[in-house]
Order: C-alpha cells, then structure tokens, then sequence
C-alpha cells in the first residue's frame, strides 16, 4: 500500500510540473475565467480530462507507439497549429465583446480541442503517460492504474481549479483598456503558439 501511495504521489508531482507549464490550455483558461467566472474553467478542465480518457484507452489498445511517433508529432503540430490560430485570430477580434454568462459548452469543447491542438500532449501520453500506466499495472495491476489516473488528474484539477477561481476574481470590465490588453495578450501568445506548432509540423514533413 506505501509502494501505491508513493507512486499516486509521484505522478501528482509529474503531471503538476506538466500542467504548471505555459501553454495554450492555461492561457485559455485565464481569459475564459475573467470572461466567464470560475465555472468556466472547470468546464476547461473536464473537457481537457475527457480527452485524456481517450488517450489512455487508446493506449491500452496498444496504440501508445502511433501517439508518440515521429508522423503523429508532424500531422498533429500542423492540424493543432493551424487550429490554435484560427482560435487565436477569432479571440483577437472579439477581444471587446463581453461574453460572461455564456454558453459554457464553449468552454468545454475549447479544453478538448485545445487538448488534442498540441503535439506535445500526444508525444507526452505516449511516452511518459505509456510509462507510467504500464509501471502502475506491473506494481498493483488496476489499483496501479487508479492510482496513476488519480495523481495524474488530482495535479490537473488543482492547478487549472486554482487558476481559474484566481482569475475570476479579478474584477475586469469588459470595456476596460486592461481589459482587452489582458486578451490580446492571452489570444497572441495562441497564436504564436499555433504558429510554432504548424511551422514544426511542416519541417517535419518536409524532412
């Protein structure tokens, strides 16, 4: 049981130094959170963890290899790029509408797509996810696995939870210079990112 707890430990502290990181996934949910309180980034975050749920029964079909190749890296970096800047640029020009109170099925879907933009999320779930669940099936066979998934997913949830209800507090008004700055700011670096992710992709391809 101490063997279990420590490896529910380890990958809590895995997947919060994952989640920690600047990313699309935190970028959007600081501005969804201002636009549209904490509960948005909840809806965030559920939609993010959905899409890990298939990511993981993907791999216990054996398909951890294909997430992490070189090909799946290529196509995912130009598809998810070309996304998150179409996503970014859409950002961008309703940066002075006031969206609060919205549909928060929005918010939703953005953390799956969002998910599944980034290469980075494919090639981390087919090399340290894959890792990590075999190491916990060898050690306790599906409590391992529960143990994985509940670190794994207690480090997401905290983190984006503590986010979100942080930035929900700021009292921001939509039609406020620091406003629209906050959202240029957020749907830019969207956009730098997409950018980044496609241009890999192509090189990739192209080598």
């Amino acid at each position: 049981m101490t063997e279990l707890l420590l490896f529910t430990l380890t990958s809590f502290l895995i997947g919060l130094s994952g989640a920690v990181a600047p990313g699309p996934l935190l970028t959007v949910t600081v501005s969804d959170s201002v636009q549209r309180g904490f509960r948005a980034g909840s809806s965030l975050i559920t939609g993010h963890i959905i899409g890990e749920v298939i990511i993981v029964a993907l791999i216990f079909l054996g398909l951890g290899y294909i997430l992490s190749s070189e090909a799946a890296s290529s196509l995912t970096g130009l598809v998810g790029g070309s996304v998150l800047i179409w996503m970014g640029a859409m950002g961008l020009r309703r940066s002075d509408i006031k969206t609060e109170g919205s549909d928060e099925g929005g918010s939703f879907l953005k953390g799956l797509v969002i998910s599944y933009s980034n290469p980075y999320f494919f090639i981390w779930w087919g090399a340290v996810g894959a890792a990590l669940m075999y190491r916990g099936v060898e050690m306790a066979g599906f409590l391992g696995i529960l143990g994985f998934l509940a670190g794994h997913w207690l480090a997401d949830i905290g983190w984006y939870s503590t986010v979100s209800f942080l930035s929900s507090r700021k009292s921001f008004d939509t039609g406020s210079i620091a406003y629209r700055v906050l959202m240029v700011v957020c749907n830019g670096f969207i956009v730098i990112a997409g950018l980044y992710f496609a241009l890999k992709g192509v090189l990739s391809i192209a080598a």
